[in-house]
Parts: C-alpha cells; sequence; structure tokens
C-alpha cells in the first residue's frame, strides 16, 4: 500500500472510533482555501462540520463540500469555538491579525499562508519529506503552528534525496518558474488582463506584480509589489533546509516569474561524483509522489494540473559528463492542500478525540 493510501486508511480508522473533529478554513475563498476543502473531502478527513471563513467581500458565497453547499462566513472569534484544527489559506496579514484567535479557542493551527513560521513553538513540514527521510515526528499536547512546506522547497528534497542514493552529488542548482496562481485569484486575474490589454493595445494593470508578467519572464517585480521576487526564493531555501535536513545537498536557486497562470515548474542541474546512469537514477527517482516519464515524453505544468504526483524527465547533459538535468513540473495548489492536510491528518495523534459533545 503506498503512503497515500496508508494516510487516507488512517482516516477512515479515526471516523470508524468515532473520534469527528470541527475544521475552519480561513480564506474558503481563495485559491488554496478552495483546494484543501476539496482536499478533505476527497481525503476524507473525519470532520462533521467544516466552517468557511473569509473577509468581507466573499461574505455569503456558496462554495461545494463534497455532496453539500456551504456558505462562506465572517472571522469572528466564536467562528473558532470547538473548532479542532483551524487551516489559514489566505494572505499572510491575514493569517497573522485572526491566527490567535483560533489558537486561544484551543484549535490546533495549520498555516499554508507561511505567515507563522517564526512564532514560538512553529515548525515547517512535509509529511512526504518526513516519511523520505524515515522521521517519525512524536505528536505534542500543546504544538505549535504547523507551518505547510513550499511545494518547490518539497520537490527539491524529494528528488535530491533520491538522487543522492543512485550517486553522490557534488553541486546541484536548480531554476524555478513561478506560476501566477502563488498570488492567489488576484495574480491570476492580473496575468489574463495583461495578456488581453497587450493584444489590444491597451494599458497594462500592474496592481499586483508592479511589472510586465504576460508574454514575459522576470527576475524581480515592481517596487510597489508585495512580498517581492526574492522574498519568494529565500522562504523555498529556507524550507528546504528545515525539511531536508542538515546533511542533504544544499542547491543554488533562481527564481523567475514565468507567464504562465498554474503549476510550479523547475530545471535541476545535478553534478554528480560519477557519470550517472539514467537507468539507474530513474529508478532511484520513481516512487510515492514522484512519476518518472517515459523518454518521448515530456512533462509540463499543464500536464501536471490536478496531479497529485511530480511529474520528471531526464536527461544526460552534453558538455559534462558527470551532470545530469532533470525538469519537474508539480500542481503547486494540490502539493500545499495535500501537505496541509496530511499535517491534520499526523496532529490528530495529539487530539485523538475531538470537541464534539
Amino acid at each position: 500500500m503506498s503512503e497515500a493510501g496508508k494516510a487516507i486508511s488512517g482516516s477512515h480508522a479515526v471516523a470508524a472510533r468515532g473520534n469527528l473533529y470541527r475544521a475552519a478554513i480561513v480564506g474558503a475563498a481563495s485559491l488554496k482555501g478552495k483546494e484543501i476543502a476539496e482536499m478533505l473531502n476527497e481525503r476524507k478527513f473525519p470532520a462533521v462540520d467544516i466552517r468557511l471563513l473569509d473577509d468581507d467581500e466573499s461574505l455569503g458565497q456558496l462554495e461545494s463540500m463534497g455532496d453539500e453547499i456551504s456558505f462562506i462566513q465572517s472571522v469572528r472569534a466564536e467562528q473558532f469555538d470547538h473548532v479542532d484544527f483551524t487551516f489559514f489559506a489566505a494572505d499572510a496579514d491575514c493569517t497573522r491579525k485572526t491566527w490567535k484567535r483560533a489558537r486561544d479557542a484551543g484549535s490546533l493551527i495549520i498555516d499554508a499562508s507561511s505567515a507563522l513560521e517564526d512564532e514560538p513553538g512553529a515548525s515547517v513540514r512535509s509529511l512526504w519529506v518526513e516519511r523520505e527521510r524515515g522521521l517519525v515526528v512524536p505528536p505534542e499536547l500543546q504544538p505549535g503552528p504547523c507551518v505547510t512546506a513550499h511545494p518547490v522547497a518539497v520537490m527539491l528534497a524529494l528528488l535530491i534525496l533520491r538522487a543522492e542514493r543512485a550517486e553522490e552529488i557534488r553541486r546541484a542548482v536548480a531554476t524555478i518558474y513561478e506560476p501566477a496562481s502563488e498570488h492567489g485569484q488576484r495574480g491570476m486575474d492580473e496575468l489574463h488582463q495583461q495578456t488581453v490589454n497587450l493584444l489590444s493595445f491597451q494599458p497594462l494593470p500592474k496592481d499586483v506584480f508592479d511589472v510586465q508578467v504576460a508574454f514575459n519572464m522576470v527576475a524581480r517585480y515592481g517596487q510597489k509589489s508585495q512580498p517581492a521576487l526574492d522574498s519568494a526564493e529565500a522562504r523555498v531555501i529556507r524550507h528546504y533546509q528545515k525539511i531536508a535536513g542538515e546533511k542533504a545537498p544544499q542547491p543554488s536557486l533562481l527564481l523567475l516569474q514565468a507567464p504562465i497562470f498554474h503549476g510550479h515548474a523547475l530545471a535541476l542541474y545535478l553534478e554528480m561524483e560519477k557519470p550517472p546512469e539514467l537507468e539507474i537514477l530513474s529508478q532511484a527517482l520513481s516512487g510515492d509522489h514522484v512519476a518518472v516519464m517515459k523518454a518521448e515524453e515530456s512533462p509540463s505544468n499543464v500536464s501536471a494540473a490536478g496531479q497529485a504526483d511530480i511529474l520528471v524527465s531526464l536527461k544526460n547533459d552534453p558538455v559534462q559528463p558527470n551532470s545530469v538535468w532533470i525538469w519537474a513540473v508539480a500542481d503547486n495548489l494540490r502539493i500545499s492542500a495535500l501537505t496541509a492536510v496530511e499535517c491534520a491528518e499526523n496532529m490528530t495523534a495529539a487530539r485523538p478525540t475531538g470537541k464534539i459533545q
């Protein structure tokens, strides 16, 4: 049975014992929030009630939760009463303003906004990478905020840790292509509107990126854009170091904003101690959460959309015989949602019974 299957079976086991929970999603109307809600339903997380919360602009908006329809409510302190798990999928400012209300009400915190990684007791986690490293994190009775690892950090950690089992790595360099969806719906809308306006010779909206991103590739946003592209690059590095461990090779990174709506893509260059054999390296990379494509196939961010796996292809470097290129793509929102829900499933050990009386 795959690790994903084991996790799902674990959720069924909790539900079978009657230990049902209440959950809340702050930022439920965001791209990440919708993906987390869908993942909770898909993995049959044992929640008898999931509260969808967001800002005033989204109040009353209808969202599907499995076979049911729920409407989005405002983020008020009383909404966290008797809530066991609160997922934060809004922007960082919203998370910082509201997370203590949930914590003070006794809820466990899963932060998909990366706003709380500097809070006391916070931990950056990826269950995929923890299983890869054979780590067993003991449950805490009063755990701090659980910050979901950046999806690119997860991709890099899995690929580099597995590649090094095939052959020792001397050097790793990665160029990462950032999608507009990392800025939520506003980023997607601005890329779309810039594309339309360019084709009709109209002024470009620049409220999100403060620079042209349609039909363009940039290594820096405009001065008015927050957060800066450099901060996303720094977050990938921090999260990689925290989840991959001190002994893992440290890759050099360059993060570029690509004119794509959805899905992370990266080109990973590995210089090995000995000339790598692609067949052996392919076998080392393949496994849970990583699918190595056939030689005649080429994965793309479009083919990765909706997939739970990281799709990769390999090729030898034509100049350096000891080196190999790995092209990897993944659905950034799906990996973030999977990481968040798996963290909650793991944290049920700290709360064997819910607050439902």
